[in-house]
């Protein structure tokens, strides 16, 4: 006697479950930042993801998953999402300004090579956190990590036409407040160089000649350390907190490093007493926003080895290398 049930699918051993997840969590990592601006965040998101999978497998129902890097996908958007709303309300309580948690890796980490293409800039960070969870997860799912609109509305449980009017309006608040002509990687490291050496020797001259004359300046130290409360505009403003920021007597032995920040060409800054992470947005050669991250639980795994590429008062001549050298 034949049965129309089909088969039962082949139990899935754990430990083989555990290496296929482990094969997919970088990916399911950057999916999870994208979304949140949070690493921290986005392993607590990930880390989720594979209880639930955990779960499927007790369940006797892991083996039913046809698509293991999709249905991860998925789980991890909606988690991703959830995420989002507690985040605003504990964003909306931060002490003073709110800034994505930089990654920051090393000029000669090769890793940082594979992921460009799902890769979300700080500038780009700062502008998600103007949309609306929804209208951001749509955009990050489906115009970084090309997911369809239908699947895309399997995450956000809204229908493909409503989806595409959540990346619709997400994709014209980002074209209004992302560089009209963004550099390219070249073009940051030569702009973020001379930004380097003229900070360092204190020029303002030549510190005010690669700031855009609107630039803007904002920093989060969330409470913890000493930070600007509020943005700061104009080139000239800029220019000068950043000589008398940098360059009190508290500060002697600040130092600078050149490094990646969210794949960009950024500094790590010690002022003596605490460490900073830089990221610059530039637009038609000049840098138009600032933004910096002092809140020490927000910075981790920074690049340590060797010496600082330069010191800040010191003239290029003695500060060594400026950038990848």
């Amino acid at each position: 006697m034949t049965s129309d049930q089909p088969p039962a699918s082949e139990p899935i051993d754990q430990a083989e479950l555990a290496r296929q997840f482990e094969e997919h969590r970088p990916y399911l990592r950057r999916l999870a930042y994208s979304n949140l601006g949070s690493l921290t965040d986005a392993d607590d998101v990930v880390q989720e993801a594979w209880l639930r999978l955990q779960r499927q497998h007790d369940a006797g129902t892991a083996g039913e998953i046809d698509n293991l890097r999709a249905w991860l996908t998925t789980v991890t958007g909606r988690l991703a999402l959830d995420y989002l709303g507690s985040a605003r309300v504990r964003r909306e309580q931060y002490v003073g300004e709110w800034l994505p948690e930089p990654e920051v890796t090393s000029w000669d980490d090769p890793s940082d090579r594979i992921t460009q293409d799902e890769r979300v800039t700080t500038a780009l960070l700062v502008v998600l956190e103007s949309l609306s969870p929804a209208e951001r997860t749509a955009f990050v799912l489906q115009d970084v990590f090309g997911m369809t609109g239908p699947e895309v509305a399997e995450v956000v449980g809204r229908t493909p036409a409503a989806v595409r009017q959540l990346a619709s309006r997400a994709r014209k608040r980002i074209q209004d407040g992302t560089p009209r002509f963004p550099a390219s990687p070249d073009e940051q490291e030569k702009v973020v160089s001379a930004f380097s050496v003229a900070w360092r020797s204190g020029d303002l001259s030549a510190l005010l000649g690669v700031l855009d004359s609107a630039v803007s300046l904002t920093a989060d130290g969330g409470g913890k350390v000493p930070a600007i409360r509020q943005p700061v505009h104009g080139a000239e403003l800029v220019a000068k907190l950043l000589l008398g920021w940098y360059h009190a007597p508290s500060t002697a032995g600040a130092w600078g490093r050149a490094v990646l920040v969210n794949g960009e060409p950024g500094l790590v800054v010690f002022d003596g007493t605490h460490t900073g992470v830089f990221a610059f947005t530039v637009d038609a050669g000049r840098i138009v926003a600032i933004d910096v991250v002092r809140n020490p639980d927000k910075l981790h795994d920074l690049p340590t080895t060797g010496a600082p590429d330069w010191y800040l008062g010191a003239s290029p001549d003695e500060a060594g290398p400026t950038s990848t050298e």
